[in-house]
């Protein structure tokens, strides 16, 4: 056997540029194009074209969480300023020197009930603030519409009743219910659970 010889399989490489190239020798695949054998496989998602579930809490998520945690905390200043102000009007409905005084009669108009009604509201309100704070880790759906409902409410409560300290409550109520009902917020309170 001669080494020029084209059929002998011992020999160096031949091919040119319009030949295929020689069987067992490394071949350079083209860029851009997908090799041989199994074809592409398409980006992974959890089923029926929905995008994967988020394995971490998304930063709006996250955020909401925090915010209902200061809301629980200024719920906690608002139920010591609502028991203070009960008591102390308690105390002082019978002073001789504060019956001519025009302010204190206004806030003394309310029944020593309703505003110790006001100290249960806001502790309700304040530890309702605190589960859902508590329950955004494991929470479902269900959760997630409780969590708009309560936000809404505490908006809309911030607005009338307590319009200058309520504010605070106003706008991180509206940042709850955006950070939870945004896209990022479904996708984590829908997530699989197992």
């Amino acid at each position: 056997m001669s080494f020029g010889d084209p059929n002998n399989p011992y020999g160096p490489p031949q091919g040119g540029q319009g030949q295929q190239p020689n069987y067992g020798y490394p071949q350079q695949q083209p860029q851009g194009q997908p090799g041989y054998g199994y074809p592409q496989a398409p980006p992974v998602s959890a089923g029926y074209g929905y995008p994967a579930a988020p394995t971490s809490m998304p930063g709006t998520v996250s955020a909401a969480r925090v915010m209902l945690w200061v809301i629980f905390g200024l719920q906690l200043v608002g139920v010591a300023l609502f028991a203070i102000s009960a008591a102390s009007v308690d105390a002082a409905k019978n002073d001789d020197a504060l019956k001519d005084d025009a302010a204190f009669q206004q806030l003394a108009d309310y029944s020593s009930g309703m505003l110790w009604g006001l100290v249960a509201f806001s502790l309700v309100w304040g530890v309702f603030a605190l589960v859902l704070a508590i329950k955004v880790g494991s929470g479902g759906n269900g959760l997630r519409i409780t969590t708009m409902i309560f936000a809404i409410i505490t908006a809309i409560l911030g607005l009338y009743p307590f319009i200058l300290v309520g504010l605070v409550h106003t706008v991180l109520a509206i940042l709850v219910a955006v950070f939870v009902g945004n896209s990022n917020g479904a996708a984590w309170y829908k997530r699989p659970r197992y």
